[in-house]
C-alpha cells in the first residue's frame, strides 16, 4: 500500500513538471517561419493588403512571410525579428491565439479596443452621415497615411497628429462609435480602399484651407472630395 501511494506521489509530481514546462509555450502564443493553417492566412492577407507582402496566401508561414513581417516591423519601429508576438500583432490589428500552436485569430475580433475601435471613433467622428463607401474611404485614408513615409507609422499616431482631424480639437474622437463605423474600420483594416491610395480628404463646403482646396480631386464620396 505504501509502495503504491509513493508510486502515484512520484508520478503526480512528474505529470506538475511537466505541465508546468508546457504552459508558458501557451501563454506566450506566436507566429514565426514553420507556423500554418488559418491564423497565417489572415497575417498573411493583412500583410498583402497593406503593400509588405507579395507571395501567395497559403497558411504557410515560409521565408517570404517572415521577411514581410520583418519588414512590417522595420517600418513600425518594432524589433525586426520576423516573429508575430504581441507587440507586432497589436501593430497588424490581429489578436494572438492562446494555442500551443502559437497561432493569431483574425482581425478585428474585438471591437471595445485597440486600432479598429479607435478607427471607428475617427471615422464616426469625421464621417457619419455619409455613404457606407465614404465611411470605409475616411478609413482608408488614414491606413493609407500609416503607411506613408510623410505621416506616422501607427493609427494612433497619424489621428493624434498635431492637426490632422478636427474630431481630436474638438473631442468627437472620444464619441462611442456606431456598429456602422466599426464595420467600416474593418472593412479598412482588412484592405478596402475605395480611395485609390489617397492621402487626404476634405468637405468643400466647409474647408477654407488654400492648400487643401488647390490639390487635384481623385474622386467624390457624399460630401468629402478625396485627394492623393
Amino acid at each position: 500500500m505504501r509502495r503504491s501511494l509513493r508510486h502515484f506521489l512520484v508520478l503526480l509530481l512528474a505529470m506538475t513538471v511537466i505541465l508546468s514546462a508546457l504552459t508558458p509555450l501557451s501563454l506566450a502564443a506566436s507566429l514565426r517561419n514553420g507556423s500554418r493553417g488559418d491564423d497565417v492566412i489572415a497575417l498573411q492577407k493583412k500583410l498583402k493588403n497593406w503593400g509588405y507582402y507579395t507571395g501567395n496566401v497559403d497558411g504557410i508561414f515560409g521565408s517570404g512571410t517572415e521577411q514581410a513581417v520583418k519588414y512590417f516591423q522595420r517600418k513600425n519601429g518594432l524589433t525586426a525579428d520576423g516573429i508575430v508576438g504581441p507587440a507586432t500583432a497589436k501593430a497588424l490589428g490581429l489578436t494572438l491565439s492562446g494555442g500551443s500552436s502559437g497561432g493569431s485569430s483574425s482581425s478585428g475580433t474585438s471591437s471595445s479596443s485597440g486600432d479598429v475601435y479607435l478607427l471607428a471613433r475617427c471615422v464616426y467622428g469625421e464621417a457619419r452621415g455619409e455613404p457606407y463607401k465614404g465611411q470605409v474611404a475616411v478609413a482608408a485614408v488614414i491606413l493609407n497615411r500609416v503607411k506613408s513615409s510623410s505621416f506616422p507609422n501607427t493609427i494612433a499616431g497619424v489621428i493624434y497628429q498635431s492637426g490632422a482631424f478636427s474630431v481630436v480639437a474638438d473631442g468627437q474622437i472620444n464619441l462611442k462609435p456606431d456598429n456602422t463605423a466599426i464595420k467600416a474600420a474593418r472593412d479598412a483594416m482588412n484592405g478596402w480602399d475605395p480611395t485609390g491610395g489617397c492621402l487626404y480628404y476634405y468637405n468643400p463646403a466647409k474647408t477654407s484651407n488654400k492648400w487643401m482646396l488647390s490639390r487635384p480631386v481623385a474622386l467624390r464620396i457624399g460630401e468629402h472630395s478625396f485627394c492623393k
